[in-house]
């Protein structure tokens, strides 16, 4: 069996003002910090045989904080690629993105990359895991993705987490972060 433990990362400045994130290398805020500590007493009690993160500070630092050092960094698990689009906030966007991006099948921003490239991306990642218990610190578009194959196509807050049988493709679990107090 393959389990996956996928990790939305906490939140960032971008995710604060509504701008698209892709592959832009942007740090945690403070409440992503306390996002990120916030999930370590939940996850203290859980046994992985490997601790993965995307190669982007925002993952690597939620990692860190929520459970410990990331055994491995990966590219493959980056948000999609947004392109022209990369920084501009959600009012900015024309309609035709919007409207793209909310369907998400079949986008892709100019000069980015598309949902399917993304796809095989992320799901290379997670086909070429071993068996076991995998804790994996990743990006709100790739949990979405992972959602969608469950017929359930929602956004996900920072620090939620998606728990996932991958090699009999079921969802296990989905776990919203607890409320923060003085937020």
């Amino acid at each position: 069996m393959s389990e996956l433990w996928l990790v939305r990362h906490g939140q960032t400045t971008w995710n604060q003002e509504g701008r698209l994130t892709g592959w832009s290398d942007v740090p945690l805020t403070a409440l992503g910090e306390r996002q990120a500590r916030a999930l370590s007493e939940w996850l203290a009690t859980q046994r992985f045989e490997r601790v993965v993160a995307s190669d982007l500070q925002r993952a690597i630092q939620t990692a860190r904080l929520a459970y410990g050092e990331p055994q491995e960094v990966s590219a493959a698990l980056r948000e999609l690629e947004f392109g022209q689009l990369e920084g501009l906030k959600w009012a900015e966007l024309p309609e035709v993105y919007k409207d793209a991006l909310m369907g998400f099948e079949g986008f892709q921003a100019p000069g980015g990359e598309s949902t399917a490239q993304m796809q095989r991306r992320v799901y290379g990642f997670f086909d070429g895991l071993p068996a076991g218990r995998h804790l994996i610190f990743t990006h709100g578009g790739v949990l979405r993705m992972v959602l969608r194959q469950f017929d359930q196509d929602r956004f996900l807050p920072p620090c939620a987490v998606v728990g996932l049988d991958w090699k009999h493709k079921q969802m296990l679990f989905v776990r919203h972060p607890v409320p923060l107090e003085g937020v």
